[in-house]
């Protein structure tokens, strides 16, 4: 119980419902109780008095004396079903407090944990894979919720009833009620370690379907590639395969479900048979009546249900435990990118890296080395390497995604460690190598970073970014909705609506990942040109491995290995035979071939 305690806060949140709770389960299960008796009322009252009515044998009374039975059994019929309709109430009201309890802490716990997961920095999404923080905000949560839910009601039921009905039986007979608990602590336990053999395989199951459904998911992801090598035929045999693994789980599965409700039977049988065999010697000995022999049936009745949830109970608190234990383990993760100082001041637009280093944790590879430059505000720099040479962690860093593992970064002048992450996260417009489109409108999509964005607004940003005579060939425009990643547009044309979206952010820090790869020569000039108009009194960071894309750079920086290997202007670094020059000599060679 010690990782399900971390729940506490919620039950003390919603306590109204954990006491109405408390006091609805109580007294369903008074009138729970309520009906046994009274059998045992309406039983008695025929077997004291079978003998009298027959002594009234050929008398006008026997007829009246019957009459005055038959009232007494339909009264007691009639109360009966009237604490029946009171004990349903009970119980609605039970699931009205305890479960919804349960669903209220469920949306609180969610949100929690997805409110958690997005303060994190982006080392940690690159230790941890999308599915594994998936299934925490998912499954995990679902599993606590059973505890917090089904459980914990169930769990009153069992010890209010108890707490409530053995001290009834045993006042009646110690001995028929020892009889009568015999089987229960063997069906508990059985109960429990059946129910833990279903969860395991279930679990399996799980697994299986998670491992059929990624199949499929990648099989239509990639159905382009697939079609493309024919491999129609191999990818139904996979697929087969994998079914059949799911299916032989699932009969796995069938198999224990199927000794299920037959040993629960048979123990409640056996709980039966001994209440009849020891209360029939009882009755005969005279210390017990019939009444007595109905009514501990149907108490033995009324305990099978808790006793056998018992098992049940405690596996569900035993899954929960571990699924709050990786709940837990992801909330106690703190966030390393934090600010003590909170510096919120409008941004001017002036970027000094002196001396960073850089080393990824998780792969141990050292990204920049000893890096140092400086750009003024309103001046544009590009960046220009091979892949692996550092670029885009310069891009990560400048918008504190990560943390220098040496020296320091300043934007005009204040190290960026002091300024507001989140604050100043929103005055940069970055656009990534790993273009990431939502399933939305291009509307929507161009005004993610802001809260509304007028079409005048957006037009112009499209406009900017080449892609308006592009959205207004669609059917239509701007509602177009975008399929998954935006796989309904070309690679170039997602560059260009990324582009878009940080531009109409009108930012006063702009950075450019790779985001021109998939564009033409012709378009990259236009967009470049666009962008050198727009920025004009803004500062802008171009990262590339196309030398065509430093040309109307301000400053120009040649990166390998994590360190500067030149730097100077486009004119500067053609004049002389530099790794620049090579870089575009080779380019422009394999363009002409590709032409």
């Amino acid at each position: 119980m010690k990782e399900l305690s971390y729940l506490n806060k919620y039950f003390i949140k919603y306590k109204g419902y954990l006491l109405f709770g408390l006091l609805f389960v109580i007294l369903s299960t008074i009138f729970q109780i309520l009906p046994a008796q009274l059998v045992r009322y309406a039983l008695d009252l025929v077997a004291e008095n079978l003998s009298i009515y027959k002594s009234f044998e050929g008398l006008e009374l026997q007829d009246v004396f019957r009459e005055t039975i038959n009232k007494s059994i339909v009264f007691y019929g009639v109360l009966i079903l009237l604490i029946a309709l009171l004990r349903g109430l009970f119980l609605f009201l039970v699931r009205q407090t305890i479960i919804v309890m349960s669903r209220h802490i469920e949306y609180d716990l969610k949100n929690e944990v997805f409110s958690h997961y997005q303060t994190l920095p982006l080392s940690f999404y690159r230790k941890n894979n999308t599915g594994d923080l998936i299934a925490r905000i998912s499954e995990d949560v679902n599993k606590v919720r059973l505890y917090i839910g089904p459980a914990i009601m169930y769990g009153l039921n069992m010890v209010i009833l108890a707490l409530i009905l053995l001290p009834v039986m045993f006042s009646i007979s110690v001995k028929l009620t020892l009889y009568a608990l015999i089987p229960l602590p063997i069906l508990s336990l059985s109960i429990y370690f059946v129910n833990n053999i279903i969860n395991k395989r279930s679990e399996e199951i799980q697994e299986s379907l998670s491992d059929l459904s990624t199949f499929v998911q990648e099989a239509f992801s990639g159905i382009r590639v697939l079609k493309s090598f024919a491999r129609e035929a191999d990818s139904l045999g996979k697929f087969a395969l994998e079914s059949d693994h799911y299916k032989k789980k699932s009969l796995q599965l069938t198999q224990v479900n199927a000794m299920f409700f037959p040993l629960i039977m048979s123990l409640i049988g056996l709980s039966v048979v001994l209440t009849i065999f020891v209360g029939g010697a009882e009755v005969i000995k005279g210390t017990l009546s019939i009444g007595n022999i109905a009514e501990f049936i149907l108490y033995v009745n009324l305990l099978t249900w808790p006793v056998t949830a018992l098992g049940w109970v405690t596996s569900i608190i035993q899954r929960a435990a571990a699924s709050q234990k990786r709940i837990n383990e992801f909330l106690k993760i703190k966030n390393d990118i934090v600010s003590e100082q909170n510096i919120e001041q409008e941004i001017v637009g002036q970027i000094e890296f002196r001396n960073v280093s850089f080393t990824y944790q998780d792969t141990g590879i050292k990204a920049l080395r000893n890096f140092t430059f400086k750009v003024n505000p309103g001046e544009s720099l590009a960046i220009i390497g091979t892949t692996g040479s550092g670029k885009s962690t310069v891009a990560n860093l400048i918008g504190r995604m990560f943390d220098p593992t040496l020296g320091s970064i300043y934007i005009d002048g204040i190290d960026l460690r002091h300024y507001n992450p989140t604050w100043f996260r929103d005055q940069i417009g970055c656009v990534p190598q790993d273009v990431f489109l939502f399933s939305d409108t291009i509307s929507n999509n161009v005004g993610f970073g802001l809260d509304g964005l007028d079409n005048q607004k957006t037009i112009e940003a499209l406009k900017h970014a080449d892609l308006y005579q592009n959205v207004m060939e669609f059917p239509k425009q701007l509602e177009t909705i975008l399929g998954e990643r935006g796989i309904t547009l070309s690679g170039g044309q997602k560059q260009r609506l990324s582009i878009a979206r940080a531009l109409a952010k009108e930012p006063r820090l702009l950075i450019l990942d790779d985001c021109l790869s998939a564009v033409d020569t012709k378009t990259e000039n236009n967009i470049l040109n666009s962008l050198k108009k727009i920025m004009a009194d803004k500062t802008s960071i171009v990262i590339s491995h196309r030398v065509s894309s430093a040309k109307l750079a301000d400053k120009i920086i040649v990166l390998d290995d994590g360190r500067i290997i030149e730097s100077g202007t486009y004119n500067e670094l053609m004049a002389f035979n530099s790794t620049f020059k090579q870089l575009y000599e080779k380019q422009l060679i394999s363009k002409e071939i590709e032409e």
